[in-house]
């Protein structure tokens, strides 16, 4: 960037020695000029959001940085009206070339009205006691020196700082910490965004580890869940397995594959009986079908029933949800910069659920296949004596086999069109309340809205009420999307050509209640899950210092 893109009129500044110092009288067309040009909207005053716009066309080096556009904005605004206008931007203007000349005079140790990088260094170390490495210095000095002819002159010198905002005392030292501080240099000199790199990259290690804590405290509600999609009740899994061992033998199969169906349908049959043995007939009977699905899965495996899958729970839920956060963060950033805002808390409703949409489908997009085949497994038979790894490697070259790669993603734009709504209402729905009760607590007790912090029964409270809001909205696609990746396992015997295919078999099977099979344990299960996501997610961004700042 080239400095002389902000004043243009050196010509408009004398320079003559008078004893060691320079003098360089200011001229009030050259306040003029400057103005003119940020005044982008020609209106004769200038708006934070005009401020900001001109400091980008202008491609002055504080432009991307809102903190010091804030502060250089609030140095001109003397009477906090929230613009400039021509007697605002004369009056810091005079202040400030006051300053930046006796802060030339002061660095010119040799008082030839030319800054080598000599000067520079004595300055940053004796001065400001800074300990700039030689890069820092290169970088600062060939941002000041736009001509490259080795030296700074007061022209320069000016132009550089004339906007810059003087903190702690000093616009070399902001500038100083801006350039060398915020950014880092490699060695060949290249420029990289190392602070946003690491602020980026905070928001998708909180999400992932956020994910992996909530989901393994609610592992056995995501699993009766599923066991309550999948299966469907005994007699008709039996009726459904009696026409199939017909049609094998009418079509011809092989006798081996018709003793293995007649063997299944065997299994079913006496687990039918078994539980029908094993409930008392009285009038005190539970027959809540959670109660049913949990005493099932208690007796087929005992409690590790209750977490089977859960290691690829964990595989799959840590880069899920660091996608997501990740993703929503990053989509929020780049929408602050279309709406031109300078913190994603300012972001329009539409902006935050679009960006929880967006965040949705990359997260879903990225671990399907290892969704698949958790459903999968969880969907085989408990019995087996094939458990563990064992049983996941053999359901993973078993699908594999019928339908090659792409059978892991069986169901993904059914499980795309559900992931975006409702990750919209959870994320969207979070994040505007969340920005709601910070402004009005903000009002309440005076405090920057920065510096808010929500209790942390504030933050779970929200949790299970954005997390409820969107799953029971977009619960019926779910469960049509598992019922497609679980097809054809031994819980779920079916076969669906697509999504019409099984939405109108779900239907013909169990009426509309059945789109909403398992909801309750599903629910049971979303609230605390999105509570302790976002718990662990709001207390990891404080701990790892990550800023909302686009």
């Amino acid at each position: 960037m080239s400095p002389n893109t902000i004043i243009t009129s050196a010509s408009s500044y004398t320079s003559k020695q008078e004893g060691s110092e320079i003098i360089i009288p200011a001229k009030p067309n050259d306040y003029e000029a400057l103005f003119k040009k940020l005044d982008i909207e020609h209106n004769g005053e200038i708006t934070l959001k005009d401020f900001k716009r001109s400091l980008k066309q202008l491609k002055h080096p504080i432009s991307e940085n809102p903190d010091l556009i804030q502060s250089v904005f609030n140095s001109f605004d003397s009477n906090h009206d929230k613009k400039i206008d021509f007697n605002d931007f004369k009056l810091y203007l005079t202040t400030t070339d006051d300053q930046i000349l006796k802060g030339f005079n002061i660095i010119d140790q040799d008082n030839d009205g030319k800054l080598n990088k000599a000067d520079f260094v004595h300055y940053l170390k004796k001065s400001l006691h800074l300990k700039p490495s030689d890069y820092d210095i290169d970088m600062l000095f060939s941002q000041i020196d736009y001509k490259h002819d080795g030296y700074i002159t007061y022209d320069e010198f000016r132009e550089f700082l004339i906007l810059m905002p003087r903190l702690d005392g000093s616009r070399i030292r902001t500038a100083y910490n801006f350039i060398a501080e915020e950014f880092d240099l490699s060695p060949d000199g290249e420029v990289t965004l190392i602070n946003q790199f690491l602020n980026g990259f905070g928001f998708f290690l909180a999400g992932g580890l956020s994910g992996v804590v909530s989901r393994t405290c609610t592992a056995p509600f995501d699993r009766i869940k599923v066991f309550l999609i999948a299966r469907t009740d005994l007699s008709s899994t039996i009726l459904h397995s009696r026409k199939e061992i017909a049609r094998q033998i009418e079509e011809g199969a092989s006798t081996k594959l018709i003793e293995e169906a007649r063997a299944h349908l065997a299994h079913i049959e006496r687990e039918a009986a078994a539980a029908a043995a094993a409930e008392p007939h009285h009038q005190k009977t539970i027959r809540s079908p959670i109660i049913q699905a949990a005493r099932t899965l208690y007796k087929q495996g005992g409690l590790r029933s209750f977490y089977v899958g859960n290691g690829l729970n964990v595989l799959k839920v840590f880069p899920e949800a660091a996608m997501k956060f990740g993703s929503f963060e990053a989509t929020k950033r780049f929408l602050a910069r279309v709406e031109g805002v300078d913190d994603t808390s300012k972001l329009s409703k539409g902006s935050n659920y679009l960006s929880g949409g967006i965040g949705g489908v990359c997260a879903q997009f990225t671990t399907y296949p290892i969704d698949t085949l958790k459903f999968r497994v969880q969907c085989s038979n408990l019995d087996s004596n094939i458990k563990g790894n064992d049983l996941l490697i053999l359901t993973a070259k078993e699908m594999y086999k019928e339908g090659g790669f792409r059978i892991f993603y069986r169901g993904l734009y059914v499980g795309l069109s559900g992931i975006f709504p409702y990750a919209a209402l959870d994320l969207g729905t979070f994040t505007t309340i969340k920005n709601y009760l910070v402004k009005r607590q903000s009002k309440l007790t005076g405090q920057r809205e920065e510096h808010v912090k929500l209790s942390n029964f504030t933050v779970l409270s929200l949790g299970a009420l954005s997390g409820t809001f969107g799953a029971t909205v977009v619960y019926p696609i779910n469960l049509l999307r598992t019922r497609l990746q679980a097809q054809g396992t031994y819980a779920h015997p079916y076969r669906y050509n697509g999504f019409k295919d099984v939405l109108q078999q779900t239907i013909q099977r169990e009426g509309v209640p059945g789109l909403f099979k398992g909801l309750v344990p599903n629910l049971a299960k979303a609230a605390p899950a999105i509570s302790i996501t976002y718990f662990m997610y709001e207390n990891l961004k404080n701990i790892f210092g990550l800023t909302s700042t686009r």
